[in-house]
Order: C-alpha cells, then sequence, then structure tokens
C-alpha cells in the first residue's frame, strides 16, 4: 500500500503500469499534468464521450420522431426526474401511495441535485426540469475527464482515452443525458478517486461528501477512502494529518442527509425506513436470486451468464492491480447493486458508475490499432444508443 503522504503513482518510474504489471507507453506526448490541464489526451477522451452520447441523443431524437413522442421529455420529465424537479420547487414533504397501500417518500431522495436545480432555475431562465438536464450533461462532461485523468494515472494516456469513451457506451449509458444523479454522482466519485491517487486528501474527502448528497451509491466511495487510510495506516503505524481531515470529511455529506431523515421523521433509522417503503432494502440478494429463479430457463441461464462475467470483469480488475481505492469502490458498487431488494431493472444502472470494471477492456482496447478499436468503438456507441432509445420510448423506467 503505498504512503498517503505521497501521491499513488505507477510503480515503474518510465511510465504508468500496464495491466500485465509492466510499463505501459502513452499515446503520444505527456503534455502538462496538472489535475485541471485540458492537454490534448484529455479533450480527445472529453470530445469521444460527447460524441458517444450525441449520437444516443441523435438516434434517440429520430426514433422520437418516428413514433410521434417528444424526446425532450423523455429525459427531464420522466421517473426520478419528476420527483427531483418537485423536491427543487417545493423542498421534501411529498408522498405518493401506491395502489398497494405502500408510500414512496421524496425524503428516499437525496439533495444536491435538487439543490443545483432550484439554484440554476433561479439564476436563468429555466425551468426546474431543464436546469436538471444542464446539471447532468455539465457533469457528464466533468465525469469524462476525471475518467480520463484515473485512467491515465493507472494505465497510460490511451487507456484514459478509451476508458471516458467506452463509459459513454456503457449499455445504460441514455442515464448520463437524463436528468439524475449518474452523471453527477460518478463525476464527484471520479475525481475524489483521482484526488486520492494523487494524496491530495481532503480535496477527496470533500468531493467525497458532496458525493454522499447526491446518491446512497456514496457509501462505496467512502469505503474506498476509510479503506485506503486503514491500510497505510498499518503499514506505516501513523497517518498525516490532512489523511484523517479527508477521511473524517468524506461521510458527511451521506450522513448529513441520513440525519436529517431521521430528525424530520423522529426515528433515527427513518431514512432505511423510507428506502424500504421503496422496496430498496438491503436483503443480501434474495431478491434478485428469486427473480431469476422466476425466470423462464433460457432467460435465467442468459442472466447468470451476465453475472458470471460480471464476476469476470471484477477478477481482472483485481488481476489489474488497480489502486486499493479504485478497486475498493468498484466492488463496492457492484456489491451495493446486487444486494439490495430494488427493481431488477435498474441494477445496470445503479452499477454504471463503477468506472473501474470497464479498466480492463479499455486497457485491451488500447493495445489495438486504432483503425481496429474506433470501429468497434462505432458499433457499442450504436448499440447503446438504439437501447437507450428503445428503453426511453417505452414504458418502463431504467
Amino acid at each position: 500500500m503505498p504512503d498517503p503522504r505521497r501521491p499513488v503513482g505507477p510503480a515503474h518510474p518510465a511510465g504508468p503500469t500496464s495491466p500485465s504489471g509492466g510499463t505501459a507507453h502513452p499515446a503520444g506526448p505527456a503534455g502538462p499534468t496538472g489535475p485541471l490541464t485540458l492537454t490534448r489526451p484529455a479533450l480527445l477522451a472529453v470530445g469521444g464521450y460527447a460524441a458517444t452520447r450525441l449520437t444516443g441523443l441523435a438516434v434517440l431524437a429520430l426514433a422520437a420522431a418516428v413514433t410521434g413522442e417528444d424526446w425532450l421529455h423523455r429525459l427531464r420529465g420522466r421517473w426520478d426526474s419528476v420527483w427531483y424537479v418537485r423536491v427543487a420547487e417545493n423542498g421534501y414533504g411529498y408522498e405518493a401511495t401506491l395502489p398497494t397501500g405502500a408510500v414512496h417518500s421524496d425524503l428516499a431522495f437525496f439533495p444536491l441535485l435538487p439543490a443545483l436545480e432550484r439554484g440554476l432555475s433561479a439564476a436563468l431562465p429555466l425551468d426546474a426540469a431543464t436546469a436538471g438536464l444542464l446539471v447532468s450533461w455539465t457533469a457528464s462532461l466533468a465525469a469524462a475527464w476525471g475518467l480520463y485523468r484515473c485512467g491515465a494515472h493507472i494505465a497510460g494516456q490511451r487507456t484514459g482515452v478509451l476508458l471516458a469513451v467506452l463509459w459513454g457506451v456503457y449499455p445504460t449509458a441514455f442515464v448520463q443525458s437524463m436528468a439524475y444523479t449518474e452523471s453527477l454522482f460518478t463525476a464527484l466519485a471520479a475525481w475524489s478517486l483521482y484526488a486520492v491517487l494523487r494524496a491530495r486528501w481532503i480535496l477527496a474527502g470533500l468531493l467525497c461528501a458532496a458525493a454522499g448528497l447526491t446518491r446512497p451509491t456514496a457509501v462505496a466511495l467512502i469505503a474506498a477512502l476509510g479503506v485506503t487510510a486503514l491500510a497505510a495506516l498499518v503499514q506505516d503505524r501513523r497517518l498525516p494529518p490532512r489523511t484523517v481531515a479527508g477521511v473524517l470529511i468524506a461521510p458527511l455529506g451521506w450522513l448529513g442527509h441520513v440525519t436529517y431523515v431521521g430528525v424530520r421523521e423522529g426515528a433515527p433509522t427513518a431514512y432505511f425506513a423510507v428506502q424500504a417503503a421503496w422496496g430498496n432494502s438491503i436483503d443480501g440478494g434474495l431478491a434478485l436470486a428469486r427473480f431469476i429463479a422466476g425466470l423462464p430457463w433460457p432467460a435465467a441461464f442468459g442472466l447468470a451468464a451476465a453475472l458470471v462475467l460480471l464476476g469476470g470483469l471484477v477478477a481482472l480488475c483485481v488481476r489489474q492491480r488497480q489502486p486499493l481505492p479504485l478497486l475498493v469502490y468498484t466492488v463496492g458498487v457492484v456489491v451495493v447493486s446486487l444486494i439490495g431488494a430494488a427493481y431488477f431493472g435498474s441494477r445496470p444502472r445503479l452499477m454504471m458508475p463503477a468506472f473501474g470494471l470497464l479498466l480492463p477492456p479499455a486497457a485491451a482496447l488500447a493495445r489495438l490499432r486504432p483503425r481496429t478499436a474506433v470501429p468497434v468503438l462505432a458499433v457499442l456507441a450504436l448499440a447503446s444508443a438504439a437501447y437507450g432509445a428503445f428503453t426511453l420510448l417505452g414504458s418502463g423506467p431504467p
């Protein structure tokens, strides 16, 4: 475990560590390395990512025109987006009672996105729903930049570029263009992890706290910072004050919302009761197992194969020797996404911020020639766009 007083960098001074443990060779000159410097590879990463999402929006707009649907409404005015807008406009306090008797409370939704929607709609001539889209689209570009930084730091610039682009062709990448929290959360998580890799612990803690105001999945990011600091403490038997400060700051956002719900509802565990009413209780994966068991055998076999593939990706992350904070975060997001009793169709979306899963395929693509890698990415972008249009123009939530 690297000393937290130093940046978590490559094991070999000649260049970043490759997936095989040797030295990778970045594509092109290294250029400036400051975290806020948009180098040529960083621009390529963000531009390549933007191209994938523009492809998705174009396919959605075309499909919506054919079917007579409003594609923009599908991005800003459906499912969870409606709940965030309601919080932005009216604050917390709304409940919906389902025909089954279940009560869904808006306290299940974390406050950062609606706060940004409210602030932007007050400062600009935008309604809260459109402000949510602006936040999501801007955050998605920041996320792509952060993913590039993490990937380049770990495995070289070419891999960093491809990591950002692969995130844009993830099957549920259409959510990155919706007024949802995935883009905002992933941006905060990526930059928080990059700050840890650069030994900037206080910044990492602040970004983690902001992520904790965005999604409950922040527990994985909090764990990543905590485990990394604990491993350093075991190795060095001491921690610098800034590391301790970062770790203590990290959970404040998540704890803040959980505490707010507890105080408002008059019960310390009220937040978890609210989530359970939405069907989001933690059951250790029993709901997932029952869902698979209730499927026709071809579908059950296919889903089981997908889970095996997911396990294989996690194993590749370990074999790739990803830095401890990224590995803990990735595994944490995957585990949280699988052990809850949530609606099954949402699980791929819930795992989307676990961008470490895409680092092994990004490294594999980096070894290919551009004339091979580019068509592969183009096919993936079109497939992701088609699936996104099909899902958004359908009836079920993502």
